[in-house]
């Protein structure tokens, strides 16, 4: 019935008459006490509460593998930041406040539900070995310097989309009030193309995904580049709103002007905030509340996507704003105090020692956990000095926006955003499915193997059916 399991676990094959009696209710399936007794005792239920008194019970998906994808020697994008990530939140004891979650691999079918299907046999079949034979291809599907061709790229991409998808089954269906996947957050990908570093669109599989549960979902990106792929994919839609915070101008993808405001039943449902180099925390916000707190009031989604691509970080290799990591979180610590069903994804940054610091950081913020600035040792400590804290401070560089522009941007959007009036009236079409657990493979090996040294969770048999029990 559903695409993620506890990491560490494989898919296993119950009879249909385990799922029957499952479904039919605690009370009646043999077991209750002991079933209760593992639910209750599942990580991730006992939290602390937040600043604003209220617990959040949060889905963390992670992939021991995913540090092992390289896009190739010089490329900017490192999935390698992504296990920095994980072992700062080992050390810092946070793994054991959330349900720590291995995802399933998107399949085909499920990345066919916003990609073209050539374009994804495209993706299972090319390799570095046979790219030469594949020029026509290559040039069609926009697959070469930025997006190279590497070793296992078609897992990669079922990979992070599986846990964005898993991510959003999970908030659908109540087991979580957050949900995590840093290794998500590709914004740039096309329904037929790649684009800045990015094959698929996880964030709009994910935000189909909650479509099937929601009638609207709000989907806000603070990465420095303007969020194109999601906008393009929702641009005549009213059950989405997109709301972009970017570096625009002469800089990648060139899109996001603020006039650029939906189309058709789509209208004033895109939001493009055009911002310049070196905005720091304080004019941020003074953009992002106000806009956001409104976005809420008027378009009142069930769900929220936010996209925290840590290249807005003072200091990115790529970037060319002054945000701190505070800066950057505070976004997190707004759109968590709504209290609505968020799904946090990751997206660009490449000072990768600074991306994990952020990503650690707003792990923290959803859980509602404060972390002490000193940094634990662990096995990439080397990577933070010289000084092996959490925190960065911000440069002196220039900030080009100025406060009257800054209230002109402020002013038009909140104007864009009158004009709304009230949340969209939406009708339902008839539901598509809900997404399937894959059947296990009869040749698999048994469910309760462990999968080594990155793995955070205790695993047996016990678990895997606390697991599935807690989805009815």
């Amino acid at each position: 019935m559903y695409c993620v399991c506890p990491q560490g676990l494989r898919p296993l094959r119950l009879h249909a008459a385990v799922w029957r009696q499952l479904s039919l209710g605690i009370s009646r399936f043999k077991g209750y006490s002991f079933f209760l007794r593992l639910v209750m005792e599942t990580g991730g239920n006992s939290l602390p509460s937040g600043p604003d008194g209220v617990k959040r019970k949060v889905s963390y998906f992670y992939d021991p593998e995913v540090g092992n994808y390289y896009y190739g020697q010089g490329h900017p994008m490192k999935p390698h930041r992504i296990r920095m990530t994980h072992a700062l939140l080992a050390h810092y004891g946070l793994l054991q406040n959330m349900q720590v979650l291995k995802p399933f691999p998107a399949r085909d079918r499920d990345l066919c539900r916003f990609h073209a299907d050539d374009y994804v046999a495209f993706l299972r079949s090319i390799t570095p070995e046979t790219q030469q034979d594949q020029l026509r291809q290559l040039k069609r599907f926009n697959v070469g310097e930025d997006c190279p061709v590497f070793d296992g790229l078609y897992s990669f991409c079922q990979t992070y989309a599986g846990g964005s998808v898993g991510g959003a089954v999970k908030l659908n269906h109540g087991l979580c009030d957050i949900a995590i996947n840093w290794a998500g957050g590709l914004h740039h990908a096309k329904k037929c193309e790649a684009s800045g570093f990015c094959y698929v669109n996880d964030i709009v599989l994910s935000i189909l995904e909650l479509l099937k549960t929601h009638e609207r979902v709000l989907y806000v990106d603070i990465d420095i580049h303007h969020g194109d792929g999601v906008e393009e994919a929702f641009y005549t839609t009213d059950r989405v709103m997109t709301v972009s915070f970017h570096k625009f101008g002469d800089y990648f993808p060139g899109t996001g002007d603020i006039r650029d405001i939906g189309h058709g039943k789509g209208k004033y449902y895109s939001l493009n905030v055009p911002l310049d180099d070196g905005i720091d925390d304080e004019s941020y916000q003074n953009l992002f509340k106000p806009l956001m707190e409104k976005v809420m009031e008027i378009f009142r989604p069930g769900a929220v996507v936010l996209q925290c691509g840590a290249d807005s970080l003072s200091g990115d290799r790529l970037g060319c704003f002054n945000l701190s990591i505070k800066g950057h979180a505070e976004c997190v610590k707004y759109m968590r105090s709504f209290n609505v069903p968020l799904l946090l994804l990751g997206g660009g940054g490449y000072t990768i020692r600074n991306v994990a610091r952020c990503w650690c950081y707003e792990t923290g913020v959803a859980l509602g956990v404060e972390i002490e600035d000193k940094m634990p040792q662990h096995e990439y400590y080397e990577y933070f000095g010289p000084d092996y804290t959490l925190h960065v401070a911000p440069s002196n560089m220039e900030n080009k926006n100025s406060r009257l522009i800054l209230e002109e941007i402020r002013g038009k959007l909140l104007e864009n955003l009158s004009k709304l009036r009230h949340a969209p009236s939406i009708q339902f079409q008839e539901r598509p499915p809900d997404t399937e657990l894959p059947e296990g493979d009869e040749d698999q090996e048994d469910a309760d193997e462990r999968w080594g040294p990155d793995s955070d969770m205790e695993v047996d048999d016990e678990r895997y059916f606390s697991y599935v029990f807690s989805l009815f």
